[in-house]
């Protein structure tokens, strides 16, 4: 469903900027060191999580200055909703990361569904070892056990956007975080 320019000019004006974009590079600058120390000798597979992964890993990748190999896995639980739900697997990069040592790169810890699935796939399909970063941490209730190896961000648990985040498929490009209105919610 597209925005109209008058939704989205509005959405983008009630919305609540929470983490500029400069504070976001300092804590991408802060997860490829943390990242650097501890895979550099790995020669890891890092693993973005389409769609939401790609602005942390596109933010990431060149700050890490050692070997490295790049896969994607898809799945998705939104589908441009506002609310999660059923799983969807689009690609399990399963052959990619057997016997590999792998980075999983996405853009939230909400629920946790999403994160604790994939590190289960990880596993079952035969990775030595799987790790997991993220932007942002999310201040709520897990739906499942889940727990994130880098954090960029803790935020609270509201409906938020940017560098990666989405609002109906709108505003992942936004230059920082932001939380959404509730009348837009």
């Amino acid at each position: 469903m597209k925005l109209s320019s008058e939704v989205y000019a509005g959405v983008a004006e009630r919305a609540e900027c929470l983490v500029s974009g400069e504070e976001m590079e300092q804590a991408i600058e802060r997860l490829a060191g943390e990242v650097t120390q501890r895979l550099q000798d790995k020669d890891p597979v890092v693993l973005c999580v389409m769609t939401g992964g790609i602005i942390a890993v596109g933010q990431l990748l060149p700050r890490l200055h050692f070997p490295l190999r790049l896969e994607y896995a898809h799945l998705t639980r939104y589908l441009g909703a506002t609310s999660g739900g059923t799983l969807h697997w689009r690609h399990r990069p399963s052959e990619a990361i057997r016997g590999e040592h792998v980075l999983i790169v996405d853009d939230i810890l909400d629920e946790g569904i999403t994160l604790a699935t994939l590190i289960d796939a990880c596993r079952e399909d035969g990775a030595r070892s799987v790790h997991s970063l993220v932007l942002v941490d999310k201040a709520r209730p897990r739906a499942v056990a889940c727990a994130a190896d880098f954090v960029g961000v803790h935020l609270p648990n509201r409906y938020l956007y940017g560098y990666g985040l989405d609002y109906k498929h709108y505003f992942r490009n936004a230059p920082g975080i932001y939380a959404v209105a509730d009348c837009d919610i």
